[in-house]
């Protein structure tokens, strides 16, 4: 190979990294630019929908059932061989919940299909507008989702959570990251 078909090589092998890395970086920005909504806001709304996944989710919405912020919670992405015990054993701490009010959602392995079935409970339940909880790091990708799949009239309100640390670990925002540029082209 002549030298200067490795100097052309190697200029477009650098000049695609720099645009990859372009992409990356904007991308990281905006996954990471989701406000911790759970420390600021007070929304009520009619459901709440929590997807599963990740620490400190599933008590944010038992919170907000039991506060009365919320009539219904959908619990979206549960192990198809749990139940509401196992994946909150504290429920029986919140003694003012019923359990008719909470919804395990037990067909969806994706937040895409988050978003499919838990629309379908959000009709049956006759919900006019939901607050989506998740952590903070996931919300970017899991609201565009939601907002792509769930009609327009349908208000969704996201509470951002800290799901164990404030600052996630780099290869947690890298992942999320690529998931989340995947999901751009894909879905929303």
């Amino acid at each position: 190979m002549s030298r200067n078909r490795r100097y052309v090589l190697a200029l477009l092998g650098l000049s695609l990294a720099v645009v990859v890395g372009s992409i990356l970086w904007g991308e990281k920005r905006k996954v990471m630019a989701t406000p911790i909504t759970s420390w600021t806001e007070d929304v009520v709304a009619d459901c709440a929908i929590v997807l599963t996944g990740g620490p400190f989710r599933i008590r944010e919405g038992m919170d907000l059932l039991s506060q009365g912020r919320v009539k219904k919670l959908i619990v979206s992405g549960v192990n198809p061989n749990s139940n509401l015990l196992d994946i909150f054993p504290n429920l029986p701490f919140y003694g003012t919940v019923s359990e008719d009010d909470i919804v395990l959602e037990k067909n969806s392995q994706t937040t895409y299909g988050n978003a499919q079935q838990s629309l379908q409970v959000t009709e049956v339940l006759k919900c006019r507008d939901v607050i989506l909880i998740t952590s903070r790091l996931h919300m970017y990708r899991s609201l565009n989702t939601f907002m792509s799949i769930f009609p327009a009239e349908l208000q969704i309100y996201p509470r951002a959570i800290v799901a164990g640390r404030y600052q996630p670990k780099l290869g947690s925002i890298m992942v999320e990251t690529i998931k989340s540029l995947f999901y751009g082209l894909w879905v929303y």
